[in-house]
């Protein structure tokens, strides 16, 4: 028997091989620039700043790192880590991170999912796309619910992402 599974281990390895040494050795990804998520965040920031919310911003690339990350004089420091769920949830899901929300409130059985971390279900977060490929993710946090609260929040992610739409239309 020992035999056996010592020759299926020795096929296996040798059918794999071939596939291995063929292998793409590097990946080419599309990604938000610094220069086009500083022009963003500028612009998410004066929108929110034009309603009267002081917030934090988060720009994420497409490979989850933090590019552009501001907190406007006198946010709450909840705000902060807040903004960097949002983005992370727009991103690792490829949609707003209110309708990743609504989505996990519909399905009860996937709440296993809101236990990773940097999940949250509160609206602010927004993928950026590039045509139709994911290039990053915006996160603003710290509007108050008077004043329209995660939508608001996402309204002026919105915002920064429209400022540099040319740019991503181009891609």
């Amino acid at each position: 028997m020992k035999t056996f599974y010592k020759g299926m281990i020795l096929t296996t390895a040798m059918v794999a091989l071939p596939c291995i040494t063929n292998a793409q050795t590097l990946v080419s990804e599309r990604s938000i620039s610094t220069n086009a998520a500083l022009e963003m965040a500028t612009a998410a920031l004066e929108a929110c700043r034009n309603h009267g919310s002081v917030v934090s911003i988060t720009i994420l690339d497409r490979a989850d790192r933090v590019v552009v990350s501001v907190r406007d004089d006198g946010a709450s420091p909840h705000s902060v880590e807040h903004r960097l769920r949002k983005a992370h949830t727009a991103l690792t899901y490829d949609m707003p991170s209110a309708e990743y929300g609504k989505n996990a409130a519909k399905n009860p059985g996937s709440a296993g999912s809101l236990h990773l971390a940097n999940i949250t279900t509160a609206a602010g977060g927004l993928p950026i796309h590039a045509g139709n490929t994911l290039v990053g993710a915006i996160g603003v946090s710290g509007t108050p619910g008077s004043k329209g609260g995660g939508s608001q929040d996402a309204a002026c992610g919105q915002v920064g992402i429209d400022r540099i739409a040319k740019g991503l239309a181009g891609s």
